[in-house]
């Protein structure tokens, strides 16, 4: 590597420890790392490492607006969403089934968190049911530690089912051309595996905490979850859009209608049919997620102009050779040493050329090279390893605290870390099993 190239890491390293260790805000770490290699490339012989053209255009070295106007259609449509009283609802509702039963609340709100986080992104998923979350507790008179945790995990388990259920699957999806029914084929079976083991492994660790009983009347008294829903009619609307954007996501094999544009359309008819007002949902939209998402691929985009991402990508290769399950090992635990350390998204957009490049030294490519799978489990599962590990751990824990009920980084690798090695075992299997003995 020639002398800009070591700057370059080096530029991307100090921004990536900022990001891991939040000394500096995410947004601005991340925007001062792509300075840095905009005014790196003014010393350049061959040119800048990042221009307009390679920064907003670029396929290989730009912005993917596809996932960024994904996100923001989904933003928008959880904005509306929020309004409808939907999410109070379904809490006061599993309140009410859990019927006295700590572990039965834990499950209800388990199963609620893994159905929504593959349609609605999980980061987006903790943002709502954390506060319902605590305030059930609160009214139930429950330790939230149990419930907090469990909903991290269930979060980052069910988003790995689907393209939009967690944002390193929509950057590693770009990247490999993989489909909404790619994932529903090919990671929502070992979802529905990791989803048993879930709650079989939060039954033995809160076992103590599970045993006392609460008495629901007394708690929450003759409310009915049916009052906080101001407009039955908006409602329904709502999710019969909803419903539509789900189906135009799985009917994407068929009409070649990218997921970012069913998004955008999808948003645009949940704010016509329920009549909400610009400065209603565009308050809903996480602008800070959408400009670290687009600093990173500049960021990453610049470390491809300089021939490193090449560089480490023709060494993975070289040293996975004929044995692609050795790449898969390496892939899937590796994610989990650095991805404990570092937030999954940057890992994912770092590593997704790298492994884009040891993909091209295989006979299988897209969907059916475990491979990407690997990059996919390894990122989303490993986000559960650490308090910092994924966005939604940062939510939860930042919502806790505030709520002033902290869990501490210790408290959560605790059982983050047993957990995390459990699921990347039952992932390496699986990928074994469906790509190497079943397809032999």
């Amino acid at each position: 590597m020639d002398v800009i190239s070591i700057i370059a890491v080096t530029i991307f390293l100090v921004s990536y420890a900022f990001i891991a260790t939040e000394k500096v805000h995410k947004v601005a770490a991340a925007l001062g790392g792509a300075a840095g290699m905009v005014v790196l490339g003014m010393f350049r012989k061959e040119g800048p490492l990042v221009s307009a053209e390679s920064a907003f255009f670029s396929a290989h070295t730009g912005i993917d607006w596809r996932v960024v106007f994904l996100l923001f259609g989904m933003m928008v449509v959880v904005g509306v969403l929020r309004h409808t009283g939907l999410f109070e609802f379904i809490a006061l509702w599993a309140a009410k089934a859990s019927k006295g039963s700590p572990m039965r609340l834990l499950l209800v709100l388990t199963l609620v968190t893994a159905v929504f986080s593959p349609i609605l992104d999980n980061v987006t998923v903790v943002l709502l049911v954390t506060p319902i979350t605590l305030s059930v507790c609160r009214r139930l008179k429950l330790p939230t530690l149990p419930y907090l945790i469990t909903l991290v995990f269930a979060a980052n388990v069910g988003g790995t089912s689907t393209l939009i259920g967690d944002p390193p699957n929509l950057i590693i999806g770009a990247r490999a051309g993989l489909t909404f029914n790619d994932f529903i084929v090919h990671s929502l079976p070992l979802v529905v595996i990791l989803m048993v083991v879930l709650i079989a492994a939060v039954a033995l660790m809160f076992r103590k905490q599970m045993r006392v009983r609460f008495d629901v009347e007394e708690a929450l008294g003759d409310v009915d979850p049916r009052d906080v829903i101001p407009n039955m009619g908006i409602l329904v609307r709502c999710l019969v859009v909803l419903a539509a954007i789900i189906v135009a996501f799985c009917l994407h094999t068929f009409t070649h209608m990218d997921p970012s544009i069913v998004a955008m359309l999808g948003a645009g008819a949940m704010v016509l049919v329920s009549k909400t007002k610009p400065k209603e949902f565009l308050a809903e939209v996480e602008w800070s997620t959408l400009s670290f998402f687009m600093a990173l691929f500049v960021l990453v985009g610049a470390l491809v102009e300089t021939g490193v991402i090449g560089l480490l990508g023709a060494l993975a290769a070289k040293a996975m050779g004929d044995n692609v399950l050795l790449g898969v090992t390496g892939l899937l635990f590796g994610s989990a040493v650095i991805g404990g350390i570092v937030d999954n998204i940057p890992f994912a957009t770092a590593m997704a050329p790298i492994v884009e490049q040891m993909v091209a030294a295989t006979p299988h490519v897209g969907a059916e090279s475990p491979l990407w799978w690997a990059l996919v489990f390894g990122a989303d599962l490993a986000g559960n390893a650490t308090a910092v590990a994924a966005g939604a751990n940062v939510v939860v824990l930042g919502l806790a605290a505030g709520a002033g009920k902290p869990i501490s980084f210790a408290q959560f690798t605790k059982y983050g870390i047993p957990f995390t090695l459990v699921t990347l075992v039952i992932a390496w299997f699986y990928i074994w099993l469906r790509y190497f003995v079943l397809a032999a």
